[in-house]
């Protein structure tokens, strides 16, 4: 991808962590420079953390020249098993990935998604990390924002064009010099988590959620594996719990015990959590974008935190990469907090419903539980009322200021856990193999999305007389390709369902921005996708 040379002022990342780091790289291959701050004096590697990374994800991380690693050393379970009081409820097994690069997601952990990051990073001459930057104020003067940091050698000002605040849960004075609230609740009940080496064979590709076993009564315990050997458990327990305490009476090692049984074992990492479920207010004031945890917070069942915070980071990249090269104006950067602050409401509302069903904090809710989980037992038309987290997935922009609704396929909602969405505008197009007269290689639709506006023509379109339209609206990077030249397994048309006479104008995000009849359509489509206000009339 060429692109024009960007000579202003950097963009400022404040974090870090994988949404900043993915933030800078993202600003980077679109050309825009970078500065990332953060205020540890190095890296930090704690613990797994967030340790469930999504197939989209990986899909966005491989963009930057980090997923395909990832993915290779991640672990992918493909069977979940639930158990209550001992009795193994149900069990499921994840589909083959079938023709996907990526598996539905893959177990490793935080900190070695960042080593890895880090890599990527230094490789990119756009990027100046600045450990040791503890940013003590944002101002935003006229086409500027300024950050005033903490430093060992003294205060320092940085300036830039854009900021990006993925500081995480932690910004609250940030937030608050910015005038954002926080809104929401935290939740009583703490989740003790360790790392714990071992073998456990048979173990390898299984996550095993427990409810109410006889060795953590009344609550769960839930049992991830990551690479090396290395099994993430997650005990939940009561309010208070100290976990010094339980060390030293020997608590901790019977916990251990009753899961590993008598095998060798080894502690390599453990904290206690408390979960919180909050939102601000606005995730752009200004030129200061909000993401990740810095600007929503959910419990981790269905990994929702880190997967959603990259897609935050991808949804500011390349809107503020347009902005700044000229090719949108800046009016386009209001759709970044309609589209991920209503993303976020969903994660929280599907949070929320999972930490009801774990956490019942009234007497009708905790004999809705025993209920579900008894029936369960003997009643397989229970067990989906069982609740141990959805997995994440991507947001659908359907409602978007920037996506074009087709009437003739209108969105039908959520599909069943595990099926496929339907294709309609705001939805992230299939990964899907295509073939380009460019490239020897068979390569994958979302690798070409991701290059700028993309627009996939039916039979009977004039393609060249598209492709003069989209360079007319805008100079940023488009092209116009002809679905049946492309398609060179027969996978492509099945898979998007394109009628003759339509043009999919697909978003460098990979989702759908619009489906047109006419080069005229595509012209409105486009400008729409780019934030441009519409023409009077």
């Amino acid at each position: 991808m060429r692109l024009p040379r960007y000579r202003g002022a950097p963009v400022a990342v404040v974090g870090n962590g994988p949404v900043g780091q993915t933030t800078a790289l993202l600003l980077a291959r679109w050309g825009i420079p970078v500065v990332l701050l953060d205020q540890q004096p190095t890296r930090r590697l704690v613990g797994s953390r967030s340790i469930c990374q999504h197939r989209d994800v990986l899909d966005l991380w491989d963009a930057v020249g980090a997923g395909a690693r990832i993915a290779a050393e991640g672990v992918t379970w493909r069977t979940a098993r639930t158990y209550y009081r001992g009795q193994e409820l149900f069990s499921i097994t994840l589909p083959d990935p079938g023709r996907s690069r990526f598996p539905p997601f893959v177990n490793i952990s935080q900190s070695r998604t960042e080593q890895i990051l880090d890599e990527r990073i230094a490789q990119q001459p756009l990027i100046d990390v600045r450990w040791g930057h503890r940013v003590l104020d944002v101002r935003q003067c006229g086409s500027a924002v300024r950050l005033r940091c903490a430093t060992e050698a003294g205060e320092v000002l940085v300036q830039a064009s854009y900021a990006v605040l993925a500081a995480g849960a932690g910004a609250g004075d940030l937030r608050a010099a910015l005038g954002v609230g926080f809104a929401g609740r935290s939740f009583d009940d703490r989740f003790l988590i360790c790392d714990i080496r071992c073998e456990l064979p048979g173990w390898e590709q299984e996550r095993r959620f427990y409810f109410d076993p006889e060795w953590n009564p009344g609550r769960q315990v839930l049992i991830h594996p990551t690479p090396d050997s290395v099994y993430r458990i997650d005990w939940q327990v009561p309010p208070g719990f100290d976990l010094v305490a339980e060390e030293r009476g020997g608590g901790l090692e019977t916990r251990i015990r009753r899961i590993v049984g008598d095998r060798p074992y080894q502690v390599v990492w453990r904290s206690v959590y408390r979960f919180h479920a909050r939102l601000v207010d606005r995730m752009r004031v200004g030129r200061v974008l909000l993401a990740g945890d810095c600007a929503h917070l959910m419990a981790p069942f269905g990994a929702r935190g880190l997967n959603s915070g990259a897609q935050d980071a991808e949804n500011a990249a390349w809107k503020l990469a347009f902005v700044l090269h000229g090719w949108a104006p800046e009016t386009l950067l209001d759709s970044y907090h309609a589209e991920r602050h209503a993303a976020a409401r969903e994660n929280l509302e599907v949070t929320a419903a999972t930490m009801r069903f774990l956490v019942p904090h009234t007497p009708a809710e905790r004999e809705h539980r025993r209920r579900v989980l008894e029936r369960a037992l003997h009643d397989p038309a229970a067990r989906a009322q069982v609740d141990s987290g959805r997995l994440a997935e991507p947001f659908w922009y359907v409602d978007s200021p920037l996506t074009t609704p087709d009437p003739t396929r209108p969105f039908p909602g959520r599909p069943p856990r595990g099926a496929a969405p339907a294709v309609v505008p705001g939805v992230l197009v299939p990964d899907v193999p295509v073939r380009l007269a460019d490239r020897p290689e068979v390569c994958r639709l979302r690798e070409v999305v991701r290059d700028g506006f993309l627009a996939l023509c039916g039979t009977g379109v004039d393609v060249a007389a598209v492709a003069r339209v989209m360079a007319e609206v805008t100079a940023a990077p488009s092209r116009a390709l002809a679905v049946d030249e492309i398609d060179g397994e027969g996978v492509l048309l099945g898979a998007l369902g394109t009628r003759p006479g339509e043009t999919w104008l697909v978003r460098p995000d990979g989702h759908l921005a619009a489906v047109a009849h006419g080069s005229d359509q595509v012209a409105v489509a486009l400008r729409r996708g780019l934030g441009w206000p519409e023409a009077p009339g």
